[in-house]
């Protein structure tokens, strides 16, 4: 049986505590306050969005209960421990008509 030197065994543990110390990181920190500062309703297109915030990290479709359809791109980023009080987290979701420019839009920060 092989033994392990408790020097090696110490580097280890410690190791292992400073990865469970390092939290979680989702999504890309994305300026909110550039955005708002910019944005307007049925001017700002998607490239401008893009160009502003870069490539959304996720894209879908909205179906209203008349049928019409909207693309939804969302953005979001989120640090911390989850369920910890000093976790931070936002999200912003843009709705786009059907000449690509900005409808509407949505954010939320625990910040």
């Amino acid at each position: 049986m092989k033994i392990i030197h408790p020097s090696r065994l110490a580097v280890v543990i410690v190791a292992l505590l400073l990865v469970g110390c390092a939290g979680i990181e989702v999504g890309r920190s994305f300026e909110l306050q550039t955005f708002e500062s910019s944005v307007q309703r049925g001017v700002t297109t998607q490239d401008d969005v893009r160009h502003w915030l870069g490539a959304p990290h996720a894209t879908g479709i909205v179906v209203d209960p008349d049928g019409r359809r909207a693309v939804r791109w969302n953005y979001y980023h989120g640090q911390g421990f989850p369920g910890r009080a000093d976790s931070r987290f936002r999200t912003l979701e843009i709705r786009f008509d059907e000449a690509r420019r900005v409808e509407a839009y949505n954010w939320s920060s625990s910040d």
